[in-house]
Parts: structure tokens; C-alpha cells; sequence
């Protein structure tokens, strides 16, 4: 076992759990959720900084759904893990951890942070060579290399309360009166006591924490804090048993701070300032602190409205970009049309709100300003013409503003050309509201894997599915769809995953219970549907997506099908001398790191093959031994239509559907998902 600091032997018995055991220099505690990745890189940084000191290593987990716990079991074997069932928040999940704890000093460390290699050993010496330390605090670094703030703090004062709410800490932070809440008149290279640290980042001396004679908790953190402020409260409540706090800048590390609660959130803005209003209610008496918590609730209601104000105008963008473009559409019209001294002034203040209110009203009404509907062209296309019906029928009636049947009749069209364009060109949340989680049974999810898989042009994309017959996280793999976890996990689940719609099997959960789990994560980006009961559709709002396909044919059918053969052919040459045309931008690409560029490039040599009619864009697998009825006319693609399977009957069911259904966008669609699926079997390749 590495050798640790030097201890007095008087002292080493205090610390020594087992005869002839040593007890760990540090506990470094850190308490994740959800953050799999940053935790990984925590705990490498962690073993580096370990080097020639005895250290145990405590995560407490907080019901994870990204699979943090699996990782830490299979790569940190050593490390001393604990799942809660739930997220009991985080001072509770540290006190869990501070009890098990047997090191002379205990860090607290974030998920979402980098040690630098001589962080334990600084920080523990710091606390070995001053007896009246309580805890101590390192340089924290933003991810672009900035010194962050929060690295040293002082105590809120209704004078410090109202800079930091303000701004003025901002604008004038050399102040000595403006700036004391982050110190930022001090140098951050200079060591000094402070009234509080990070909690990201704080090492605390046991007997701090620890009765050295009962070895019993004396001071652990306050849960009633459940995110944000625990760290001021509990450095508060060290000071007060006399010890101090000091910042050591002679080691840092690095902070991704805000990975789980973005600051913009109105969720951020509760906790943060609800954890400030709950600390002056607990520590400050008297008239100064009914000032502070006056100053903070009005930066609570101040902040939640801005917040609440940013989050409203994105939800109505799509439908403030329909009212403008319908409104200078028609108006470019009719400035075209009268010119800008001749105009009619009722043309204006008349004729084109009435007419771009009537748009928006209509793919309101339809429901095109919903989440995964908002890029539909449908709408656009139809609401203008009905508002060209509604001012036509206006003007019948009010013969003031019945003006030109021109600016009318241009208006409307060139109105849905750019309110078409806009949804074109943006992507938004399409590809998004596609992805699907299936809230049922591993059973019913192989079968709608199934279903979807023999399906070229699938309206969801399964992600997988949270199984509602167990309240186990995720499982070992035993089908073709991903166990994604539970379903308390859900909420957690649907983000990671990107995922945009919800499916819900009927039966495996009461519908009280589906209808609860609507309500509950109503305010994501999310569609809620039912899948069928024969498992063919799934339900939604407004839509039944079909999923099922038709019966095989018989070959001599497939002889007869429409598929558009000479539309086929030019799409597959319009691509192929795409592709040739485009070999210098996808070289350029490859060599900047695209994995998509590079599997383009790899069936370059078949593209020749493609334009003389031997190959397809979209074809067979050449590389397996399965062949479609030659009557399919399916020729050795670049892209195969399917996986390969072994079961003939199926291939057959998959490529007969394709040989009916064939057309360009079935075929690009192949393409992308193909293409997808590569770049993520590549080594290392994640789809770009």
C-alpha cells in the first residue's frame, strides 16, 4: 500500500478502524447523477492524483438511468459504490458517505471535475500544517480555463445580496464593497481565509465532521437543502464550532459545471434562490435579515420571470416567424403592386393583419405549432389559403377594403412559399419527435423492433424501452432493443436519450397511471402515443402511424408493381454523379475527421457501376449470400435495404415491400439510416 503523509504516531491511533490497518489519508465522497461520462473521467483523475498516499474512494449514487453504477462496478472495482432506489438529493447522498468515511480528511468532489495529479497531496498537507483549519478549497477552473468564481465566497449580506441580484458585482468587480460575495478584488492566485467554499471541490479535516472519542457524525450537511446551498450552510456551521476555511491556490482542478440544472431553467432559479432564502431563514435573525430574505425572494420572482418570459417566446418562434413572413408577404405585394406613395393605408393596417392572424390562427387550431408537428408543410400550405378565403370573404362584405384582387391572390402563395421555406430549410425537432421509447414489456418491444425493421421508411425510431414489469434499473441485453431502465427513471430517460415521443402499451400500466406520467413530463418536448392493439399502429394526438406491412406478394405480382423503374434509374445516377462531382469536399472531409465522408469514400470505386445500370444506390447486400426473386428487379445496392437475416421468409417480406413501395424517399431515407449505422460500427465511430 503507498505510504501517506506524515502523522504523528500520538495521532495515527485516532484514525486506525482495524489493528495494523492504516487508516486512508483521504476519503475522497462523490455523489453522481446521471452524469456516466464526467464521472468516469472524475474517478481516472482521482486514481492519478492518488500517487503515494492511502485513499478510499466512496461514490453514492443517486438513481441513475445512464447507466453510472453498471460503469463504476465493471472499471472502478475498488471503488465503494451505493445505489439509492431514488434521488434522495445531495446533502443526504454525502452524509451517507461522510458515516461510512475513515480518512483523516474527507473530499468533497463533484462528478463533473477534473483533479489536477497534486490536488489530494496539497490540499491534505494544507490541513496536516494548520491545526486551525477546518476546511480548505483549491483554484477551480471553468472548462475554457477561466478562473471560476465560485471557488471562494462570502456569506450573504443583504449589501452583498443586492450587488450580486443587481449586476454591480459584475460591472465592478475590483470593488471591495461590490465585489466581497466571489472576493473579486482579490488576486486568484493568493491564498486567504475565506467565509465559504465550493462544495464541487472542498476538503474538510474529520474531526471537523467526526467526534474523534465516539467516532459518531457531529456535523453533517442539512438535507433540507436538497440541491444548491448545503456547501454555504454547512461551511457556516464549521466556522461556528471555531474552526476557519481557507482558499489554497496552489493546486486546481477542473469544473463542467451545470451538466444537470441549466442556469437559463426555471428549475435552476427555485432551487438556486429557494437554497438562499432557506439559509438567511436559518442563520440570520433581526432586521438585517428580513432585508436579505426580502431582496431574495424579489430576485427569485425577478429571475423565475425571465426565465418563464425566454421560455414562452421560443415556444411561440415558429408561430412570430408565420406572422411576419405571412404579414411582409403580403405587403411586399402590395408595395409592389401600388408602389410606396399609392398604397392604400387600409391595405396595411386592414387587410394584411387580418390576414396573417387568420394563418396563425389556423395552424394554432391544427395543432402545427406542437412539439414534432412544427415542420410539417402541410400547414403552411393550407393555412394561406384558407386566410385568402377569409379576406376574400371580408372584402364581399366590407367593400373599403376589397382593394386588388392581385395582391390577394399573390399574397396568399408567395405567404406559403415562405412559411414552407423556413420549415424546409430548419430541421427543428423532426428527426427529434421520431425517436420513440417504448414504456411496455422486453416481449412487446422485440415485436416492434420487428415491425419497424421491416419497415424502409419507419414513422419512429425505437431507442428502447422501460419495462414496467420490474423495478429493476438496466439489465443485461437478451433482445435486439436496449434496456434503457426503469420507470421511476423515466423523466431522466426520455433526456438523455433525445428522445422525442413517448409510446405507451395498454395494459402494461393502468391509465390513471399513463395519464400521471403525461402530466409529469408535459413540460419536455414530448408526443404521447398508444401502440394498437394488434401492435400494427401507435395513436397519437392527431395521428395513426401505420407500422405493419401488407402481406408478402407473389412474385408474378411483384412483375406488375408500379415502382416507377425510370425514376428509380435517374435518382440512382442523379446521386452516383453527386457523389463523383463532390469527391473533393468529402476528401477535405474525411481528413478534418468525418466518419460519414469516410464510408462515402469506401464504396467510391462501385459508383461507376452505378451509373452504367449494374449497381444500385439502394440494392442488396453482394457481401451475404441472400438474393431477392429476381422478379423483384433489385439490383446489388451500395446500401442494402435490410440487415441481413437468416430467415429467408423474411428477407423476402422486406424487399417485396420495397419492390412496391420504391421511391426517392425511401431510398434516401435507406441511405441515411445505413449510412447512420456504419459510421457507429466503425471503430470508435459515433453517428455524426
Amino acid at each position: 500500500m503507498p505510504r501517506g503523509l506524515y502523522l504523528p504516531p500520538s495521532q495515527r491511533s485516532r484514525y486506525q478502524t482495524e489493528p495494523g490497518v492504516a487508516a486512508p489519508d483521504v476519503t475522497v465522497v462523490i455523489v453522481n447523477y446521471n452524469v456516466r461520462e464526467f464521472l468516469q473521467q472524475a474517478l481516472t483523475s482521482v486514481q492519478r492524483a492518488s500517487a503515494g498516499l492511502v485513499v478510499e474512494t466512496i461514490v453514492i449514487d443517486n438513481d441513475s438511468a445512464d447507466g453510472s453504477a453498471e460503469m463504476v462496478q465493471s472499471q472502478f472495482p475498488d471503488v465503494q459504490l451505493t445505489v439509492n432506489r431514488q434521488n434522495v438529493g445531495f446533502g443526504a447522498a454525502n452524509n451517507q458517505a461522510i458515516r461510512a468515511a475513515r480518512g483523516r480528511h474527507v473530499l468533497l468532489l463533484n462528478p463533473d471535475t477534473i483533479l489536477q495529479e497534486d490536488s489530494l497531496r496539497v490540499l491534505a498537507s494544507f490541513l496536516d500544517a494548520t491545526p486551525d483549519a477546518g476546511a480548505v478549497g483549491c483554484r477551480i477552473l471553468n472548462p475554457d480555463g477561466s478562473f471560476a468564481l465560485e471557488s471562494r465566497r462570502s456569506f450573504p449580506t443583504p449589501a452583498i445580496a443586492f450587488a450580486r441580484m443587481t449586476g454591480l458585482s459584475k460591472l465592478f468587480p475590483r470593488s471591495r464593497f461590490f465585489g466581497r460575495y466571489n472576493l473579486t478584488f482579490l488576486p486568484t492566485d493568493e491564498r486567504c481565509e475565506v467565509d465559504a467554499l465550493s462544495g464541487s471541490c472542498m476538503m474538510i479535516r474529520r474531526d471537523a465532521l467526526i467526534d474523534p472519542e465516539t467516532g459518531a457524525a457531529r456535523l453533517l450537511f442539512d438535507e433540507q437543502f436538497f440541491m444548491y446551498g448545503e456547501d454555504l450552510d454547512l461551511c457556516y456551521r464549521i466556522q461556528r464550532d471555531g474552526w476557519r476555511l481557507y482558499f489554497e491556490p496552489a493546486t486546481q482542478i477542473i469544473h463542467y459545471k451545470g451538466e444537470s440544472t441549466k442556469k437559463g431553467d426555471l428549475r435552476y432559479v427555485k432551487l438556486f434562490y429557494g437554497a438562499m432564502l432557506l439559509f438567511a431563514q436559518k442563520h440570520f435573525k433581526g432586521r438585517n435579515a428580513g432585508l436579505l430574505i426580502l431582496l431574495l425572494r424579489a430576485g427569485i420572482l425577478g429571475r423565475a420571470a425571465i426565465s418563464a418570459t425566454g421560455r414562452l417566446l421560443r415556444r411561440l418562434a415558429p408561430a412570430i416567424l408565420d406572422l411576419i413572413l405571412s404579414s411582409a408577404s403580403f405587403a411586399g405585394v402590395a408595395l409592389w403592386r401600388f408602389g410606396s406613395d399609392a398604397i392604400p393605408p387600409q391595405l396595411l393596417t386592414t387587410v394584411t393583419p387580418v390576414f396573417s392572424i387568420s394563418v396563425v390562427a389556423l395552424v394554432a387550431v391544427l395543432g402545427g405549432y406542437r412539439f414534432g408537428q412544427r415542420t410539417k408543410l402541410r400547414y403552411a400550405v393550407v393555412a394561406p389559403l384558407v386566410g385568402l378565403v377569409v379576406v376574400a370573404a371580408l372584402s364581399f362584405f366590407l367593400k373599403q377594403i376589397a382593394f386588388s384582387r392581385f395582391v390577394v391572390g399573390l399574397g396568399a402563395p408567395l405567404s406559403a412559399a415562405c412559411m414552407s421555406l423556413w420549415r424546409l430549410v430548419w430541421r427543428g425537432d423532426r428527426e427529434r419527435s421520431r425517436r420513440a421509447i417504448l414504456v411496455g414489456s422486453e416481449d412487446v418491444a422485440d415485436r416492434l423492433q420487428t415491425t419497424l425493421l421491416d419497415n424502409p421508411q419507419p414513422p419512429l425510431t425505437l431507442a428502447g424501452y422501460v419495462d414496467t414489469s420490474s423495478d429493476r434499473g438496466r439489465t443485461e441485453q437478451s433482445s435486439r432493443v436496449r434496456n434503457l431502465g426503469k420507470l421511476s427513471q423515466l423523466r431522466d430517460i426520455a433526456r438523455f436519450e433525445s428522445a422525442g415521443c413517448i409510446v405507451f402499451v395498454p395494459g402494461a400500466l393502468k391509465n390513471e397511471e399513463i395519464f400521471g406520467w403525461m402530466q409529469r413530463l408535459r413540460d419536455l418536448p414530448l408526443q404521447f402515443k398508444m401502440l394498437g392493439s394488434t401492435e400494427s399502429h401507435v395513436i397519437g394526438k392527431s395521428s395513426v402511424d401505420e407500422l405493419a406491412l401488407p402481406s408478402l406478394v407473389e412474385a408474378d405480382q411483384a412483375l406488375g408493381l408500379a415502382r416507377g423503374r425510370t425514376r428509380h434509374r435517374l435518382f440512382d445516377v442523379a446521386v452516383a454523379s453527386a457523389l463523383l462531382l463532390s469527391t473533393p469536399v468529402l476528401l477535405l472531409a474525411r481528413s478534418l475527421g468525418s466518419r460519414k465522408s469516410a464510408v462515402l469514400l469506401s464504396r467510391f470505386n462501385l459508383l461507376l457501376s452505378v451509373i452504367v445500370g449494374r449497381r444500385s444506390i439502394v440494392g442488396f447486400d453482394e457481401q451475404t449470400e441472400y438474393r431477392p426473386p429476381v422478379d423483384y428487379g433489385i439490383k446489388p445496392g451500395l446500401f442494402a435495404v435490410s440487415e441481413s437475416v437468416e430467415c429467408q421468409p423474411d428477407m423476402d417480406r422486406r424487399y417485396g415491400y420495397y419492390a412496391m413501395r420504391q421511391s426517392a424517399a425511401i431510398d434516401w431515407a435507406i441511405v441515411r439510416r445505413r449510412l447512420s449505422e456504419d459510421v457507429r460500427t466503425q471503430p470508435g465511430g459515433v453517428a455524426e
